[in-house]
């Protein structure tokens, strides 16, 4: 299986993030990327390749023009109003409040574009952001010229980011950027599991209403797990998306034997729609030590999580998206990898 990756991710460092009443040191860090790198060589997976640069275009398929135009213009902004340090929003659009106006200054526009103080700019922030989405690009491109799967280190991660907003350490929806490729290349039908431990909130919001991706997670229940307010079984799409939304919340402390129960049911979903490709959002914060998740899967699930979505027999895009266990992140990530290359 070849490998995407891109040495520019670690432009985006050394920013904090606001979590549990703290601003502290951001747990999405460059280390993450370059312990799964380190493991793909180690196991010889095969080759790790340098992304093409695509046209951002791609991204403005599934996000709003204008959330994308922003992005770029965040740091220079931040500089500009007297600030260093890190960029991060304070105030938010919500219920009772207008978030149909674009209000003017950074402090404003960081909100009006986020949903939490998680996915904060630094200097290298937008050049990190950049070289994510082409990596997913570049990996689903080898999907489409017949690789059997194909393996998009992306860093910063995705699946969070919606239609017109950041939040969760994620800016670009890598994932869904690479999905609306390929309906663009010609799929009819497109498949996106995620199996991060958080809900892919954002996959959810772009392709509710839609019919031609279907989307299924594997999650912590939202009633009492980030990122909340969203990720609900009852949420199954609208119009003509409806019944093309899956959701599969657990209980914390859900360990492999009812993790994997969900896995095969979301698998037989996928399955029955039969798409003409496979996206799957990769996060191994499902880990029992991953410091900001609550599920208990064990270094010798991942393999069988692989192994299990290669049994679909589906062209397949892998998308990184979170696990924070660093130490460890490499070895249960790449064990996906090398379960899907034995399935």
């Amino acid at each position: 299986m070849k490998t995407i990756y891109s040495p520019r991710h670690h432009g985006h460092a050394g920013n904090v993030e606001l979590v549990a009443g703290a601003v502290v040191p951001a747990f999405e860090m460059p280390s993450r990327a370059e312990y799964i790198r380190s493991r793909v060589e180690a196991v010889k997976l095969g080759p790790i390749l340098a992304p093409n640069e695509h046209d951002i275009a791609i991204a403005k398929r599934v996000h709003r023009a204008d959330f994308i135009d922003f992005l770029p213009t965040v740091w220079p902004l931040w500089v500009e109003s007297g600030r260093d340090g890190t960029a991060m929003p304070y105030t938010w659009p919500t219920r009772g409040l207008r978030g149909d106006v674009r209000p003017q200054g950074i402090d404003a526009q960081l909100g009006y574009y986020s949903f939490d103080a998680g996915a904060t700019f630094v200097a290298g922030t937008w050049d990190a952001i950049k070289s994510s989405h082409d990596v997913a690009i570049t990996a689903a491109g080898l999907v489409k010229a017949g690789e059997r799967a194909a393996f998009a280190l992306c860093r910063p991660p995705g699946h969070h980011a919606g239609a017109a907003f950041a939040g969760g350490y994620c800016f670009i929806n890598n994932a869904a950027s690479a999905a609306q490729w390929f309906v663009d290349q010609g799929a009819k039908r497109v498949a996106i599991l995620d199996v991060d431990y958080h809900h892919g909130n954002g996959t959810q919001e772009i392709f509710y209403r839609r019919g031609d991706v279907l989307v299924v997670n594997l999650h912590g229940d939202p009633m009492v797990e980030y990122p909340f307010f969203l990720g609900h079984a009852d949420e199954r799409g609208e119009g003509p998306g409806e019944g093309f939304n899956v959701n599969y919340p657990m209980p914390w402390g859900t360990t492999w034997e009812t993790w994997s129960a969900a896995l095969e049911e979301g698998c037989r979903r996928v399955a029955d729609y039969a798409p003409d490709v496979l996206v799957v959002s990769l996060g191994v914060d499902t880990f029992e030590k991953d410091p900001i998740s609550k599920f208990r899967l064990k270094t010798e699930d991942y393999p069988k999580i692989g192994r299990r979505i290669a049994q679909l027999g589906l062209p397949t895009l892998i998308v990184m998206e979170g696990g924070y266990a660093v130490e460890e992140i490499g070895v249960n990530a790449v064990g996906v990898l090398t379960g899907f290359e034995e399935g």
